[in-house]
């Protein structure tokens, strides 16, 4: 008889969401404690794990670094043989262990206390000899794993990810961490350039095709057809027409169509976007009016027409 896998896939949604929703019972003051701790520093979060804990650490730095907590990944054996070196006193050092006693880790504490160094501690057993030894604790508990044998780290690994968020997330909002602020480090992705790059930069500005109010059907036609974008610009933003406008219009009474002028076919009052404005702009207007097109400039003065396509 064929296993209906998604029965195991669901059992382990269930375990992880109930982790996830025990994880708010755990939480006490040592979380703001522990964000006090990172704000008021001068120095950077270093994230410390072996194994899992330490794969998921690198996931938490790399939020962290992306939302402005300056931070690095340290794996403790390197650390052990050198890299402390690289921790100064003012470092917050935040150390990852479900058991809260991987000895990797347990034996940076002698270093991280005579180094002066906070330590914040996330694990799974608040009387471990990491979470007693360091300055603050997240609890990371699970009531079970997802694994069948309790052995392999799920729905641990999954919380300890939850609470790395959690933390990069209030920091966030205790910066008050912009949007323009993500872009700025991550400038090469798509996000960054529409944070960071304005209409004018993307706008198609070359053989525009603009029409008299008083132009027939055919002269819009030709006139869309030789500027490739789909329109025509009537009297300069008083009006627009799409090739959807045309078609509907044929749909209603193709033989009227040749008696048409641009004023019979238009839309009048186009929506309009200052060419400085962020590229991010335009695709929450083209979004919230379902747009394709927007024309560029002001009434009487379109510089050039901006598509959801110039955005992808």
């Amino acid at each position: 008889m064929k296993v209906n896998y998604q029965q195991t896939a669901k059992r382990v949604f269930d375990i992880e969401a109930q982790a996830l929703t025990h994880l708010k019972t755990l939480l006490d003051d040592d979380f703001n404690k522990s964000i006090d701790a990172i704000l008021s520093t001068r120095g950077r979060v270093v994230i410390c794990g072996m194994g899992k804990s330490g794969l998921i650490g690198k996931k938490i730095m790399a939020t962290l670094a992306s939302t402005g907590t300056p931070c690095f990944f340290m794996h403790p054996g390197e650390a052990f043989h050198g890299d402390l070196g690289m921790v100064s006193p003012e470092d917050i050092f935040l150390a990852l262990s479900n058991s809260g006693e991987t000895e990797e880790v347990i034996k940076l504490l002698p270093f991280l206390k005579d180094n002066n160094n906070i330590v914040i501690a996330m694990t799974g057993r608040p009387n471990s000899t990491l979470a007693e030894n360091a300055h603050f604790h997240l609890n990371i508990a699970v009531p079970q794993e997802a694994c069948p044998h309790q052995l392999a780290p799920t729905a641990s690994t999954t919380a300890t990810l939850a609470m790395g968020d959690a933390l990069a997330v209030a920091l966030m909002e205790a910066r008050e961490f912009q949007p323009q602020d993500f872009a700025r480090f991550h400038p090469g992705g798509s996000l960054g350039r529409k944070l960071l790059s304005r209409v004018k930069h993307e706008m198609k500005t070359e053989n525009l095709p603009k029409v008299s109010a008083n132009a027939s059907a055919q002269e819009v036609i030709h006139t869309m057809t030789e500027g490739r974008l789909g329109l025509c610009i009537v009297n300069e933003g008083e009006g627009i027409i799409t090739d959807g406008d045309l078609r509907r219009q044929m749909e209603q009474d193709f033989s009227g169509l040749a008696a048409k002028t641009a004023q019979d076919l238009m839309s009048h009052g186009p929506k309009l976007i200052s060419p400085n404005a962020r590229l991010s702009e335009a695709e929450i207007l083209m979004s919230d009016n379902k747009i394709t097109s927007l024309l560029v400039g002001e009434m009487g003065n379109i510089q050039g027409v901006i598509q959801i396509y110039d955005l992808k």
